[in-house]
């Protein structure tokens, strides 16, 4: 790890929200100190930036209004989150959905039939991840003659109201060993989504940067895609995240102010 990461030029920034920008707590967590302006004066430099998150207890339009909250200025485009690819991805491919979600997202989905279901769609469900719940996907996937499943993102775990707690992915995979499948991955660390970000950023991969505090679907994620991975010391991060086995940042800050700066400092 060195400072080479800033030896290309930076055409995106791709920025977790949750850990990066602001820390989940009571209420309404709380900004990271100096995320506020880091975020605006980037935002300001005219580089494209997307916060990319997997988020999905709240809708695009929740989350924006809960940054603002904080102070942060930005539209709804501004953010890319898993829910509304997914929905794309089953009217496409003309699946019905049983959800295992969030009931604040539920409404994403409304346009689609879910009577006899042909896929599992799974996502941040908080404590609608009960025991009747699990089972009744279970059931529901072995009941179709090929399962499918959607996992909105592959966390294994995430910071939530200052403590750990496990990510939909430690629930995908255990329906995955139970059902002998393989879920379908929308959300971090998913090549797919990353490229859509990309797209959406008009950017290559070799000119963006990923910035989050999730040294495997944030910064194994990207890097696996050819986009940068910076990881930041606050949010849900560890110090033996920096001796992680396979994944290996190209650059490690204490926050998302010290990495903006020096990228704004390769801009002058």
């Amino acid at each position: 790890m060195s400072r080479n990461w800033l030896e290309r030029p930076i055409e995106g920034v791709l920025l977790d929200i949750t850990g990066v920008l602001y820390e989940s707590g009571t209420g309404n967590g709380t900004a990271i100190p100096g995320s506020v302006e880091a975020f605006k004066r980037l935002k300001a430099s005219g580089i494209p930036v997307r916060l990319v998150t997997n988020e999905t207890c709240a809708t695009r339009s929740a989350i924006v209004n809960k940054l603002r909250s904080h102070g942060f200025e930005l539209v709804d485009s501004d953010i890319c989150n898993p829910a509304p690819v997914v929905v794309s991805i089953l009217k496409e491919r003309g699946l019905r959905p049983h959800l295992l979600v969030s009931p604040e997202i539920e409404c994403e989905f409304v346009e689609l039939e879910k009577d006899n279901p042909t896929c599992v769609v799974l996502g941040d469900a908080d404590e609608e991840f009960s025991f009747q719940n699990m089972n009744l996907v279970l059931r529901t996937l072995l009941a179709m003659k090929e399962p499918l499943l959607f996992s909105l993102g592959k966390g294994r775990y995430y910071k939530h109201k200052g403590q750990i707690q496990l990510d939909v992915g430690a629930y995908a995979a255990a329906l995955e060993f139970a059902c002998g499948i393989n879920a379908e991955v929308v959300g971090k660390p998913s090549p797919h989504y990353f490229g859509a970000v990309l797209q959406a950023l008009g950017v290559t991969a070799s000119e963006a940067v990923m910035v989050g505090d999730d040294i495997v679907s944030d910064v194994g994620g990207a890097q696996a895609c050819g986009i940068r991975g910076v990881l930041v010391r606050t949010g849900k991060y560890t110090p033996n995240d920096e001796n992680h086995p396979t994944v290996k940042p190209d650059f490690i800050a204490d926050t998302l102010e010290e990495v903006v700066n020096l990228i704004l400092k390769t801009r002058k």
